[in-house]
């Protein structure tokens, strides 16, 4: 195999597979000369793959974790497998892995063939997904689409349903997109209202960007608080809980920017601020599965407590 760059990518699905490759092995797979792998090997290394070689009489090589993620070979199986996994994270929004899911899989889906484009559509459509509480499922396709508009940026134009069943069309300038733990929203500029809005991902149809990029203006308070503060109708206030747990034992969000923690006599007190009502996060609380005090404010301590009293009846202990 003479073509280098050809040469090197069929060597770096080799090493991907989990086993030490002799030296000789290798070169017997790609035809080449032991020296030509070596040389190989050292490219790889510059390219920021960990490739770690062992001492010997063959001299073997492997594939190591390293510092930092290098790009990854798939091959159909595992692309779509992959696709499938994150469409999952993204479409019900998963806590702790819902954004990060739908930045990957906008990367995938953007260099996927379409015959696994495909595939990959068939799987998700022939699959049901339990959801928790009463978070809203949303198409995969309609969360990609938006992350693209958001990194191009691009504007984009979607119909959309209001809360009274108002249907309406939509040219935006989109800037994030957040996850509440149970549903999509998008912060965008509409540019026919000339003012910032919030929009429900669920209640979104049709979306496309159209291909027209615009400078990015500056946003007028974090896109959390943002949507938060739609969602309340108000502004955010201080959380102070302490939780009979380590900080490792506490799920993604609590250690999300802005999230305070800090030793506490049997556990870990957390401080943040929200714009959620108090009803559902001392909702979100209890389902970390974890002892916890409410210090403030005295509406999420009420909630609390209403919310255990309305348990204790269904169980039957009250």
């Amino acid at each position: 195999m003479t073509d280098t760059p050809a040469r090197l990518l069929s060597l770096l699905s080799l090493l991907q597979t989990p086993r030490e490759w002799p030296g000789s092995e290798l070169a017997g797979r790609l035809g080449v000369s032991a020296r030509t792998i070596r040389r190989d090997i050292d490219r790889l290394r510059e390219y920021g793959y960990p490739v770690e070689a062992t001492l010997g009489a063959e001299g073997g090589y492997r594939l190591v974790a390293g510092a930092a993620m290098p790009p990854l070979l798939l091959d159909d199986e595992e692309a779509v497998a992959i696709a499938v996994g994150l469409r999952a994270g993204a479409g019900h929004a998963i806590e702790g892995v819902e954004e990060a899911s739908v930045r990957a899989l906008a990367k995938l889906e953007q260099v996927l063939p379409a015959r696994l484009r495909r595939r990959v559509g068939a799987l998700q459509s022939a699959t049901v997904a339990l959801t928790r509480g009463d978070g809203a499922r949303v198409d995969p396709r309609t969360l990609t689409t938006m992350a693209a508009a958001v990194a191009g940026p691009e504007r984009l134009r979607f119909a959309y349903r209001a809360r009274d069943g108002a249907e309406s069309k939509r040219l935006v300038e989109p800037y994030r997109l957040v996850s509440t733990g149970s549903r999509w929203y998008l912060m965008a500029y509409d540019l026919e209202r000339e003012d910032w809005r919030t929009f429900r991902v669920d209640r979104v149809s049709d979306p496309f960007a159209t291909g027209a990029r615009f400078a990015p203006r500056e946003l007028p308070m974090d896109a959390r608080e943002f949507v938060g503060r739609g969602l309340r109708g108000g502004e955010s206030y201080p959380v102070d809980v302490t939780f009979a747990a380590q900080a490792a034992e506490l799920p993604q969000w609590l250690h999300s920017e802005g999230h305070e923690t800090a030793p506490a006599p049997g556990g870990v007190r957390v401080r943040f601020r929200t714009a959620e009502p108090p009803q559902w996060l001392a909702a979100r609380l209890a389902l970390t599965g974890q002892v916890f005090t409410v210090h403030g404010p005295a509406a999420l301590a009420e909630a609390a407590a209403a919310l255990g009293a309305r348990l204790s009846a269904a169980a039957g202990t009250a």
